[in-house]
């Protein structure tokens, strides 16, 4: 029988989830800062929101498949301690 060591890693502070933060309050800053003055043409404010609202909800993907890999880690370390 062949024995492997596992290393499971201590939960802490997710650092990738401070990160998706970060990147959402700069997309807000930069949306901010690019808001349409008067005179804009109409058609930046709907541009603007919608790529301020598709950034976020790639950031939101990008964690929820973060939080995926997590708990198949965790189940895959769980499996080899039983074996």
């Amino acid at each position: 029988m062949r024995h492997e060591t596992v290393t499971v890693a201590k939960p802490g502070f997710d650092f990738k989830a401070a990160g998706y933060v970060v990147s959402i309050l700069s997309v807000f800053l930069l949306g901010a800062v690019a808001w349409p003055k008067p005179g804009d043409p109409e058609w930046i404010m709907p541009v603007l929101v919608g790529g301020m609202a598709l950034s976020i909800v790639g950031m939101g993907l990008r964690y929820l498949a973060h939080l995926q890999q997590k708990k198949e880690m965790r189940k895959t370390e769980a499996e080899a301690r039983r074996n």
